[in-house]
C-alpha cells in the first residue's frame, strides 16, 4: 500500500502557516502606524531678496533678447559713415560695468 506525499497537509502545518501570516501582517500594520506617526511636513519659506530676484528674472524673460530695431539703426548709421564712438563714454561705461561686477560674489573655481 502506498501513500501519497505530495499533496498531504496535515493540521500543524496549516496551523503554524496561518500564524506567520497573522504575525506578518500585525507587525506590517505595527511598522505602517509608527510611520505615519513619525511623517513630518515639509515647509518652504522665501526671502524678500529671493522675491526680488524672482521678480527680477520675470521681467528680464518677458524682455526681448534682441532689439532688433536698435540694431537695425546702428547698421545703417554705420553703413553711412555717422556712427561714431566717444572714447570718454566708453570708458565711463566699462569702468562702471566693472565696478558692478566687482561687488557680485562668483564662485572662482
Amino acid at each position: 500500500m502506498a501513500i501519497d506525499i505530495n499533496n498531504l497537509k496535515t493540521a500543524s502545518h496549516t496551523q503554524l502557516r496561518t500564524n506567520r501570516d497573522a504575525s506578518a501582517a500585525t507587525k506590517t500594520a505595527e511598522s505602517t502606524s509608527s510611520n505615519t506617526a513619525a511623517v513630518k511636513t515639509d515647509s518652504v519659506s522665501i526671502t524678500s531678496q529671493a522675491q526680488q530676484l524672482q521678480g527680477a528674472q520675470s521681467k528680464m524673460a518677458s524682455l526681448p533678447e534682441i532689439d532688433q530695431s536698435k540694431v537695425d539703426a546702428i547698421k545703417t548709421a554705420i553703413s553711412e559713415g555717422r556712427y561714431k564712438v566717444d572714447p570718454e563714454k566708453l570708458a565711463a561705461n566699462i569702468a562702471s560695468f566693472e565696478a558692478d561686477m566687482s561687488g557680485l560674489n562668483f564662485d572662482q573655481e
